[in-house]
């Protein structure tokens, strides 16, 4: 049994995720279609927002994952006129139920003059996302980046077909 199929079993007997799984462990494991798991985690809809409970706006619960992607959109590479996703920079974001995100992001080369500051940004935003408490960026730089890593928008946009 995979660790997203048992995550999905010890989900499906509780009420929330734990305070320590990313959110989106169990986000994608409802998704996870080729693994079978069809397992419904009480309090979360399947667009990654937390349930809104009585009396409660959307914005308390998590933030979901579309917000924070559009977030990190709002980033550019001051030397390439594409934002950070679309380049395929950001190679992780863990979502957790207490308003925590964590981001794994490469940059396009270890010697990047923007090394210092793109990070930085990501935070920035993110933190901005309604439902996010705090974020942590990481720079990673394995697996390299390359331009396979870059979306059709950014290819296109760089008129690199």
């Amino acid at each position: 049994m995979s660790m997203v199929e048992e995550g999905v079993q010890a989900q499906t007997h509780a009420s929330a995720p734990p305070q320590d799984m990313p959110v989106e462990t169990v986000l994608h494991a409802e998704h996870d279609q080729a693994a079978g798991a069809t397992a419904k985690v009480e309090g979360w809809t399947p667009d990654g927002d937390a349930a809104p409970q009585e009396g409660e706006s959307r914005a308390a619960g998590p933030a979901s994952e579309d917000a924070v992607i559009e977030a990190i959109a709002t980033v550019h590479d001051p030397e390439i006129p594409v934002n950070i996703y679309e380049l395929g920079l950001i190679y992780a974001i863990d979502l957790y139920d207490d308003g925590r995100v964590r981001i794994e992001m490469t940059l396009t080369a270890p010697n990047c003059p923007s090394a210092q500051e793109l990070p930085i940004q990501v935070k920035d935003a993110v933190e901005k996302v309604p439902g996010v408490q705090s974020a942590e960026v990481e720079v990673v730089w394995d697996p390299p980046w390359d331009m396979s890593r870059m979306s059709d928008e950014a290819r296109l946009a760089l008129n690199m077909f």
